[in-house]
């Protein structure tokens, strides 16, 4: 499933950006007890490879690529790193980004929310001619996503690209056991993902979808929807 993940980064003192809410409270914790047993769990990323490489044939070499929930770098931020880019991940999992730096040290990675990120955030990393956000938005509650993705499109340069990817389910902030862990995702039927991304101020440019069978026995098999998109306006 996912990628990584984002994670309230505030102080007590600080508020979020309007539309995200930082109520994550053990996600992280669930992420840095199964560290790089992720990537043994997940070992096959086919749509994940292939939405990089949508990004790597469409952008010009030396672009920056923000990675939303790296994990632990694999394979995206290096995919992206080999391709040429300048890349920057973030995730809040303390051992995903201990990973990530030592897997990708040609990257820059950051302990960070996507709250964070926002235009009153406390952490500016600048514009992006890109962004990827692998399984990292579901994440969050429903209430918050359109607050991120506004979020994201705030990121990109004008015509900047996204790509992102999610499980099709219709939950929203449901608990399920993952990897001796107990996380909380969200999930939507593809159309109404489809709408949500529209509505987001985003062009969806291509879409495609795998069935996963992860190999581990308690998650069972899943529909992973991918969608590469342009930032309108």
């Amino acid at each position: 499933m996912s990628e990584g993940f984002l994670e309230n980064g505030y102080e007590s003192d600080e508020a979020a950006p309007e539309g995200i809410r930082p109520d994550r409270e053990g996600q992280a914790e669930a992420f840095d007890a199964i560290g790089d047993r992720y990537d043994e769990a997940f070992p096959y990323k086919k749509g994940q490879l292939a939405a990089a490489e949508w990004l790597i044939r469409t952008l010009p070499a030396g672009s920056r690529v923000l990675d939303l929930g790296c994990g632990t770098g694999l394979p995206t931020a290096r995919q992206l790193v080999d391709a040429g880019f300048e890349v920057v991940g973030v995730d809040l999992s303390r051992v995903m980004v201990e990973l990530a730096r030592e897997y990708v040290p040609w990257a820059t990675f950051h302990r960070l929310d996507i709250a964070d990120l926002g235009p009153d955030g406390p952490h500016d990393l600048g514009r992006f001619d890109a962004v990827a956000a692998f399984f990292s938005l579901l994440m969050l509650p429903r209430a918050e996503i359109p607050g991120a993705l506004r979020t994201i499109h705030g990121l990109l340069v004008p015509d900047g690209l996204f790509t992102l990817s999610m499980v099709e389910a219709d939950v929203d902030y449901f608990t399920i056991p993952f990897l001796g862990n107990t996380i909380r995702v969200s999930g939507y039927l593809r159309d109404d993902l489809r709408t949500v991304i529209e509505e987001a101020d985003f062009e969806i440019v291509e879409e495609s979808s795998y069935t996963y069978a992860p190999e581990i026995s308690d998650v069972p098999p899943e529909e992973q929807l991918f969608l590469n998109c342009s930032r309108r306006g």
